[in-house]
């Protein structure tokens, strides 16, 4: 009987461990994250260091109106959608995992939709296949509507701005 109730509780414990475990993986976010992917053969230019923390916390409480969906602003689903309801912590995937192909899109592939005459949801869709693609739409987007809504010109928006010059 003792020996039955031991081994119950072991497998208990062992079941708790792996379930924080599993919670627990979700919830570590560097505080900086480096932009920069084992997928891209080479980084052309120089890796962009991204202050989560700051984004997330400082920028989203002071404007609110600029972040209406909190972490949903840039972490979405797969038809753009703001994921409702984050919160730190929570499990995201990461952009690659969905925006697979490293990258931008290459010119002769943009050219070919134009030349077919594709409408420029085909051409949104296509481009967003490509990580740089997205992680550029996904910023500079945000970026610019702050630069809107306070008049000032504290979010970059150009390559130079976001990508320092030297590759680190």
């Amino acid at each position: 009987m003792k020996k039955s109730i031991l081994y119950v509780m072991a497998i208990m414990g062992i079941a708790v461990l792996f379930a924080s475990t599993a919670i627990y993986a979700g919830t570590k976010v560097s505080d900086v994250v480096k932009m920069e992917k084992a997928a891209y053969k080479e980084h052309t230019k120089g890796i962009v260091e991204f202050s989560h923390k700051k984004h997330a916390e400082d920028y989203a409480k002071k404007h609110p109106d600029l972040y209406p969906n909190g972490c949903g602003d840039c972490h979405h689903n797969d038809k753009g959608e703001p994921l409702k309801n984050l919160k730190a912590g929570d499990d995201v995937k990461d952009c690659i995992e969905c925006h697979k192909k490293p990258g931008e899109m290459p010119r002769d592939e943009k050219k070919a939709l134009r030349d077919k005459k594709a409408s420029r949801e085909e051409v949104k869709k296509a481009e967003l296949e490509y990580h740089a693609e997205a992680i550029h739409e996904n910023c500079k987007g945000c970026h610019r509507e702050f630069k809107k809504m306070t008049k000032s010109n504290a979010a970059p928006t150009t390559c130079t701005q976001c990508h320092p010059t030297e590759k680190k």
